[in-house]
């Protein structure tokens, strides 16, 4: 229903970002959210059975100040360079709103992309355009022309799961000053270079990261944002404009514990790279053609069958992926990377559905 009386302009001719499924089934292989198959880390669990006390009567610390000192820490800046927030969702819509509204200029960003960018831009009223991946897919960022209102892209790229190395990035900061560049770095970990490198060089350059991917904590939603402190500040005005208190006591907790837990992040970061390398192999054998990714998730077409057949008939199997019917894309399947035991249901649904 899009013709509620008491809706406002705006509402009416919003249209909001779908998430991945979440569908409750039995014996479900869920591979369509890029959620990590293994838990949180042990440490960070015990931080919130402990803090889940008498004391959540109490607000939790309005700027989040334990959780930036251990980000700062963990990255090698200085805690007035770190703005945390509810997700990196959260995070990302306050930047937005920050520094690219009202810029005059369209905003710029990948044609293939993080689709929650488009709604940021509606619901902000601020102009964008997008610009076309090369015929790779890869980021080309010589392609972004220097007028521009801002410029954000994720690196690696979602959902191609491509990466484009630092100098890239460095060369686009060299020639683009007058404007704010925000790479997402969601999947960073999973084999990509971060841009916080760049930090003290670039003023204007904000790296926003998040706990959901790497860090198994999508269910706390945390996310954060690295960048010049005049850049933060302008993070908090917003923040402070529109809800003082963004994370909760049990999730500043749990992600304190897991910057400190570094033995079970690098564990479950490499065992999910292994595990890519092998789905890739596996879905390359049975005609597929996979980009390379440096994300927790492949991007694949398969040489004779459609994407949404192929959804379709996995979804049959017990098994869910990511099919986004869009232009240039609507043959490929967006895949999770699972644990090898996902992994093997995939392709024993594969087989049976390729007729191996």
């Amino acid at each position: 229903m899009n013709n509620n009386p008491y809706w406002s302009d705006l509402v009416k001719t919003l249209d909001p970002y779908v998430p991945g499924e979440q569908p409750k089934i039995d014996n479900l292989v869920k591979l369509n959210t890029n959620e990590n198959p293994f838990g949180p880390s042990p440490a960070a669990l015990d931080a919130i059975r402990q803090q889940a006390g008498d004391n959540l009567r109490l607000y939790p610390p309005p700027e989040s100040d334990v959780l930036r000192e251990a980000i700062a820490e963990y990255h090698g800046v200085d805690i007035e360079q770190v703005f945390v927030g509810n997700g990196s969702d959260e995070v990302l819509a306050h930047a937005f709103n920050a520094f690219f509204s009202g810029r005059g200029d369209d905003i710029l960003f990948p044609d293939i992309s993080y689709s929650f960018y488009p709604v940021y831009c509606q619901l902000y009223g601020i102009g964008y355009r997008q610009i076309p991946l090369a015929h790779d897919f890869s980021l080309d960022l010589s392609a972004y022309p220097d007028i521009n209102g801002g410029i954000i892209f994720p690196n690696p790229n979602a959902p191609t799961g491509m990466a484009i190395r630092l100098a890239q990035i460095e060369a686009l900061l060299e020639r683009n000053s007058s404007s704010v560049v925000i790479v997402d770095e969601a999947y960073v970990d999973f084999g990509a270079d971060s841009a916080i490198a760049l930090i003290d060089r670039y003023p204007n350059l904000m790296v926003v990261q998040t706990l959901s991917k790497s860090r198994s904590l999508a269910g706390l939603r945390v996310g954060y944002a690295i960048g010049d402190q005049g850049l933060i500040n302008g993070l908090v005005r917003i923040k402070n404009s529109f809800n003082s208190y963004p994370l909760d006591q049990l999730a500043i907790a749990g992600a304190v514990a897991s910057f400190a837990d570094e033995a079970y992040f690098q564990h479950t970061r490499a065992t999910i790279i292994a595990n890519r390398a092998s789905l890739s192999e596996s879905l390359s054998a049975r005609g597929f053609y996979v980009l390379p990714s440096a994300a927790n998730f492949v991007f694949a077409v398969h040489g004779q069958h459609g994407g949404s057949v192929l959804a379709e008939a996995l979804r049959e199997h017990g098994v869910i992926v990511r099919h986004f019917n869009e232009p240039r894309i609507e043959n490929f399947l967006r895949i999770t990377v699972g644990t090898q035991e996902q992994q093997a249901r995939l392709l024993t649904a594969l087989d049976a559905i390729l007729g191996r």
